[in-house]
């Protein structure tokens, strides 16, 4: 078996990444129809992950229909592959255009929910905002990737809007936009200016709303997300082909829930 496999890490579900990478093969030829799979063990130091992952990996292949188990033999591709299902799978989710899309949608909602954020807050949400804002700078300066610290800014942002319905309508779509989030934190962590962008699009979020001026915060947050789409654009190839595509099969698993 020829077949070597990049270590996965965290971010995305770990199972939907050693997933990906083997439909990718399968795909792609790499792994023929009624090829058998590397073993389990084989799979496990190679992704280095633990035997349930690649469990739940080769699981998710036998519900595609991909593979199947033969009683002592190990796991196979499926000699007549079935037709590619009309859904969402790796390698259009990772695509730079459906990751646009997801901040196209981000924009709609986020530039409306800053507004309501600055005309509804009060000392405890701006409290909370700051605290956001704060933890998402130290989490970036000691080199993390500021995923859930993002997440836990809009999320503060969206709880000052006292609107239950827009609130619970983004802890739905959060299953498809913390997808494109770690896409978009890993493409602008690789360059300085592009973080330095955020972090100042970020301050100037929360400066309209402790300011309570909505059409400033509307603006400030609609500009934010623009300009996310913008540094997508600015990526440089070889991201989408790497870690673009790992880091968005959290919207593989969204849209296929």
């Amino acid at each position: 078996m020829s077949q070597h496999f990049t270590p996965v890490s965290s971010g995305a579900r770990l199972s939907d990444q050693v997933a990906a990478q083997l439909m990718a093969e399968i795909e792609q030829g790499r792994l023929a129809p009624g090829a058998k799979l590397p073993t389990e063990a084989n799979l496990a130091e190679q992704f280095r992950v633990s035997r349930t992952v690649v469990r739940e990996a080769v699981s998710r292949l036998k519900s595609l229909g991909l593979v199947d188990s033969r009683q002592g033999s190990g796991v196979f591709v499926k000699l007549e592959l079935p037709l590619p299902a009309l859904h969402f799978e790796a390698q259009h989710a990772a695509s730079q255009d459906a990751v646009v899309q997801m901040v196209e949608v981000r924009r709609a909602l986020e530039a409306e929910v800053a507004a309501l954020a600055a005309e509804r807050r009060n000392p405890q949400d701006i409290l909370v905002i700051e605290q956001a804002v704060k933890a998402l700078n130290e989490a970036v300066l000691a080199g993390g990737n500021g995923v859930a610290e993002d997440v836990n800014f809009h999320r503060a942002i969206a709880q000052a809007t006292r609107n239950p319905f827009l609130i619970q309508t983004l802890q739905y779509l959060s299953q498809f936009l913390h997808g494109a989030t770690q896409v978009t934190r890993a493409n602008e962590a690789r360059r300085l200016d592009f973080a330095a962008e955020v972090q100042a699009e970020h301050q100037a979020i929360l400066s309209a709303i402790v300011a309570g001026n909505a059409d400033q915060a509307r603006q400030a947050a609609a500009a934010h997300m623009g300009n996310a789409i913008g540094r997508i654009r600015q990526a440089d190839p070889a991201f989408w082909e790497q870690e673009g595509a790992r880091l968005a099969q959290p919207l593989v698993k969204g849209l296929n829930s």
